[in-house]
């Protein structure tokens, strides 16, 4: 029997954080009136003509300088040429054969050393509008009642990643995926929110014998915009790719859809090629010659970039949970506890199960996490800093109830009350305890200190 091997390859979308759209003067707004946010540029009203956002521009060159990419110093925007109702020109402008950020890698730390996933380019293009599909049972084109077409999206910024077919399983694609998608969020040119559409991916997938060369034909799942169904989706399609190899079936280059109900992919159309696009320079636009001296500024702009500090982190941390941190967003607020004497993996879990808090307001939370107050003072101080200056006095003098002996009365009212969680944890499903130390917590209005109760149930489960 063969042994097949996945090929993954990642083609990341990101509309860009720019006040107005990318070749006129409309605001970009999330959630404005449908239709509202239109002019005769965005709706390709004869005679109008686009001009270039020189944000955009430099967003996108800050992108391939984070990425490694080269920097074009001639890009050129070309016109994609394909007729959907959501596309009022007939064409898209985008960049294809000189975009404005060429090969590059994004280096994806892992526990067992870093892997290195290549960018084929980075290029600018606008978006399309957006369609919302009206009865029917799947809520796509396919079998709806009728179709209805917002114009605000309609030539939002929006910046293309394309990556090398690099990855070889759902597991490394969505490493990559969150790793990159931090980037862009830390970088400061685009949300990427999932849930918003502000960030979504093409997913390519195809599967060879392990040790074969070159590639067989792939299926491209379009517009995902969940980590959780990307990597069921990859799965399932090496699932049935590989079923359809081994069978001797033909595997054709399509595009699919991805149905979470059902766990399968089912062919939404053929695939097309450059070919099918008929790219040719857009007349309407002058090349992009970015000076040096705006590529160095950018490049000086650049952060300490997520990868990096993962590596820092792992000196402090174990790998998981560095990396953890900073796919999430939370290891600044763990830095900064730390740096106010909190033990470094306290920090962490603060950090990670605590809302975001004003960066003024550390050293009084520092005080606080470390002191022994209750669960009530401890949610009112995180509760507070996130929006005012807090003084830690009035928390710290909250202090939780460590007294053995006026906890044990609680202890035993919880133990005698829930006799089958007491012998469920005798049998050995120690997970209950989680269990039984929040109702001491309940019966003793959040005033317990955790830790001294979790210390008595023990001892007291084991007597």
């Amino acid at each position: 029997m063969a042994e097949w091997e996945p090929v993954i390859g990642l083609e990341v979308h990101a509309h860009l954080k720019t006040r107005t759209k990318m070749f006129c003067r409309c605001a970009l707004e999330y959630g404005a009136a449908e239709n509202s946010r239109t002019c005769p540029v965005c709706l390709a009203h004869p005679g109008a003509l686009p001009v270039a956002n020189e944000r955009a521009i430099e967003f996108t060159i800050k992108l391939g300088l984070a990425l490694g990419c080269e920097i074009a110093e001639h890009a050129v925007f070309a016109r994609k040429n394909y007729f959907y109702p959501d596309l009022p020109k007939g064409y898209q402008i985008s960049q294809y054969e000189e975009p404005l950020c060429g090969p590059g890698a994004l280096v994806v730390p892992t526990a067992d050393g870093d892997e290195t996933v290549g960018i084929v380019r980075a290029h600018l293009e606008e978006d399309a509008a957006k369609t919302v599909h009206a009865g029917g049972a799947t809520g796509r084109s396919v079998g709806a009642d009728y179709s209805l077409v917002d114009f605000n999206r309609g030539g939002t910024p929006l910046v293309e990643i394309v990556g090398a077919p690099d990855l070889r399983s759902a597991d490394q694609a969505l490493r990559y995926l969150r790793l990159l998608r931090q980037t862009i969020v830390e970088l400061g040119i685009s949300d990427a929110e999932m849930e918003k559409g502000t960030l979504r991916a093409d997913v390519n997938v195809s599967v060879r014998e392990r040790g074969e060369q070159g590639y067989r034909p792939r299926w491209e799942i379009k517009n995902m915009n969940s980590f959780t169904f990307i990597g069921r989706a990859i799965d399932a399609a090496i699932r049935q790719q590989t079923v359809a190899h081994e069978a001797g079936a033909e595997v054709v280059q399509s595009t699919y859809d991805y149905d979470a109900d059902t766990d399968t992919l089912t062919v939404h159309r053929s695939k097309e090629e450059a070919d099918d696009y008929r790219y040719f320079p857009e007349p309407d636009l002058v090349p992009i010659e970015p000076p040096r001296e705006l590529v160095e500024r950018l490049r000086g702009e650049l952060p300490e970039l997520p990868g990096a500090r993962i590596r820092r982190l792992e000196r402090e941390l174990e790998f998981e949970l560095a990396a953890e941190l900073v796919s999430t967003g939370n290891d600044w607020k763990a830095e900064l506890l730390a740096a106010e004497g909190v033990e470094w993996r306290t920090a962490a879990n603060v950090a990670m199960n605590r809302p975001d808090f004003m960066r003024e307001n550390a050293p009084a939370l520092a005080a606080i996490v470390q002191a022994n107050v209750t669960r009530e003072a401890l949610d009112a101080a995180f509760a507070a800093a996130a929006t005012a200056a807090i003084a830690a006095d009035e928390y710290l003098a909250q202090a939780a109830v460590g007294d053995e002996s006026a906890l044990e009365p609680a202890i035993d009212a919880v133990l005698a009350a829930n006799p089958q969680q007491v012998e469920t944890y005798r049998g050995g499903k120690e997970g209950v305890l989680g269990f039984l130390v929040g109702q001491v917590m309940r019966e003793t209005g959040g005033k317990a200190d955790p830790k001294v109760v979790n210390r008595l149930l023990r001892e007291k489960l084991r007597a």
